[in-house]
């Protein structure tokens, strides 16, 4: 069954993506370009030049899921990549950041208010 949680990585590709490409095509980007495994490493996003279609990418127990979208009127608005960042391929967001992007919410104009998390215990 199809399961997005906030638990699960989510990889946003920087770059403009044909979306002809289908399960193969995208993966062959995770795997070359991103340098992470498609069947372990998360929810993967992409979004064409125009920024008005949008396909994830995801592998569960048996095979791969692939969700389209696409917008009538608008554009998805993407974060801005960092120059710095270690892969500029992939951006790592979070769901709430994903949720936002496909509602069509302005992520610089968001601001986040303070909240609990559990401390991270190393084992």
């Amino acid at each position: 069954m199809l399961s997005l949680n906030g638990s699960m990585p989510i990889h946003l590709c920087c770059a403009p993506v044909d979306m002809r490409k289908n399960f193969d095509g995208l993966s062959g980007i995770v795997t070359g370009s991103f340098r992470k495994d498609p069947l372990r490493d998360g929810l993967f996003v992409f979004v064409n030049k125009n920024r008005d279609r949008m396909k994830l990418l995801l592998w569960d127990r048996h095979g791969y899921w692939l969700l389209y979208k696409r917008l009538e009127a608008g554009r998805f608005q993407v974060p801005p990549t960092d120059a710095g960042a270690v892969s500029p391929e992939a951006l790592r967001i979070t769901y709430e950041q994903l949720l936002l992007i496909i509602e069509g919410i302005d992520l610089e104009s968001v601001r986040r208010r303070k909240r609990y998390t559990l401390p991270q215990i190393n084992t």
